[in-house]
């Protein structure tokens, strides 16, 4: 009687835990989908796609609660993917600093024309090369910060879908950007849609 409780209860975790993992993995494609159609959208593309994931997050972490992706499975990735976002932050900070100095100086340079009748403005005017540094630094910055995070997440994803046996295929992810490692990547209609590669020892026992 006590083996068939134990049995019971088993499967009844086991059962439990699958179910947690299932919407883990549905989130975490949720997140993927979401960071690379931002990173998209940094390259000057135009993306139609919308996901309440950002809003949601910052939602659950304002009410010090964490997702079940990441109290489940890895809580760790919550910190990691708050300091990215910190960083590409900092990123977008430096970006508008810059601008703001070159634009002062810009200003300064018309009234010293204006008032002593001298071409002073071709002194800021020379900085201007500065500007296109400071947009390839922003856009460089933030493309390798999205890569970063979609492509941790991708393995994070891999990782959760072979530990709880479930099928990549369920779990496949709009996907806009072509060069992660991992993944598997179809057209369906004007879309593309990829799903992270099983190991070839998985299913192998």
């Amino acid at each position: 009687m006590k083996d068939s409780i134990d049995v019971a209860l088993e499967l009844k975790e086991k059962e439990v835990y699958s179910h947690i993992a299932h919407e883990s993995a549905e989130d975490m494609i949720r997140i993927i989908s979401s960071i690379d159609a931002e990173r998209a959208k940094n390259r000057g593309e135009i993306i139609h796609y919308e996901d309440d994931w950002d809003d949601l997050i910052r939602r659950r972490v304002a009410k010090g609660k964490r997702h079940t992706a990441f109290d489940f499975y890895n809580p760790a990735l919550l910190t990691i993917w708050e300091n990215k976002v910190k960083g590409m932050k900092k990123v977008k900070t430096v970006f508008k600093l810059g601008l703001a100095i070159l634009s002062i100086f810009l200003v300064a340079g018309i009234a010293a024309t204006i008032i002593y009748g001298e071409l002073w403005v071709l002194i800021p005017l020379s900085l201007l090369p500065i500007v296109i540094l400071l947009m390839d630094y922003k856009k460089n910055a933030l493309d390798l910060g999205y890569y970063q995070l979609t492509q941790l997440f991708i393995e994070e994803l891999k990782e959760l879908l072979k530990k709880y046996e479930l099928e990549p295929e369920r779990y496949k992810f709009k996907i806009f950007n072509h060069d992660y490692f991992g993944v598997l990547t179809k057209k369906i209609g004007t879309n593309v849609f990829a799903m992270v590669k099983k190991d070839e020892t998985d299913g192998k026992r």
